[in-house]
């Protein structure tokens, strides 16, 4: 599969990435352990050599089940996951309401304090079963740091090689500038900002900084869940748990 420097980074993508959000079974029904590990091997063998996940993504269970799955394969995939939203802190901003897959009611708050980044950093090398997360991207903005730090955190964790390139994600172009120059020699590697055929604000403004500034874009629902893949009928019937028909793109 042909590849793609990202940004100015020393990490090379394929063009298709795989989306690990799902398999983590938070808000989107439910999990199938066994098809999503293999799955993602399957991806792997067919030259899909990149994974996206996060914490969040069933609260630490995508990154377990990408860590258990791609083991074996790590010196030839590429791990990326996120940093920033927090299910066990008691301050700052809350980001949304939610329950885990055990049914508990918790508080999601923004958290990209470097204190934080850290331990996320971790915990996600853990779970991943890695020495080392190839891109590391904050997962939303956080409004109570001041970015300059986040980026600091971020850098320190490069330079300690823990992470090989530095990303975000749902910035906007003020964002990423101030990230941009926060970081200073330290490339910012890229954004992930959500973009398809049904949503195509970021041509505005966001794909001409990132072309100006040689900042990567990795794009989120470009196929809108399963949308676009012609997968989701209107007649199409959901599991309990499944949040998409909360949402009017998916509306008869």
């Amino acid at each position: 599969m042909e590849s793609r420097r990202l940004g100015k980074s020393e990490v090379v993508l394929p063009p298709i990435v795989y989306g690990a959000w799902a398999i983590g079974g938070w808000w989107w029904g439910g999990t199938d352990d066994p098809g999503a590990i293999n799955a993602m091997k399957a991806a792997a063998h067919g030259g899909m050599m990149a994974i996206d996940t996060a914490p969040i993504y069933g609260f630490g269970h995508s990154e377990s089940l990408v860590g258990e799955a791609l083991e074996s394969h790590r010196s030839s995939v590429l791990l990326l996951t996120k940093c920033g939203l927090s299910w066990t802190r008691e301050d700052g901003p809350v980001a949304f309401p939610t329950k885990t897959p055990s049914g508990k009611k918790v508080l999601v708050r923004n958290d990209l304090r470097p204190e934080s980044i850290r331990q996320e950093c971790e915990d996600s090398l853990r779970r991943l079963r890695t020495d080392v997360i190839d891109l590391y991207q904050c997962h939303w903005p956080d409004p109570e740091t001041p970015i300059e730090d986040t980026m600091g955190a971020l850098a320190r964790l490069r330079e300690e090689g823990k992470i090989r390139a530095i990303g975000v994600s749902n910035f906007d172009t003020e964002l990423l500038e101030k990230a941009r120059c926060a970081l200073g020699e330290v490339p910012l590697a890229s954004t992930q900002p959500r973009y398809s055929l049904l949503a195509r604000q970021i041509e505005k403004s966001i794909l001409p900084w990132c072309q100006t500034h040689e900042v990567g874009v990795l794009a989120y629902r470009p196929i809108e869940q399963g949308l676009l893949a012609g997968a989701v009928p209107p007649e199409r019937q959901f599991p309990p748990g499944d949040m998409r028909p909360t949402q009017k793109i998916f509306s008869p």
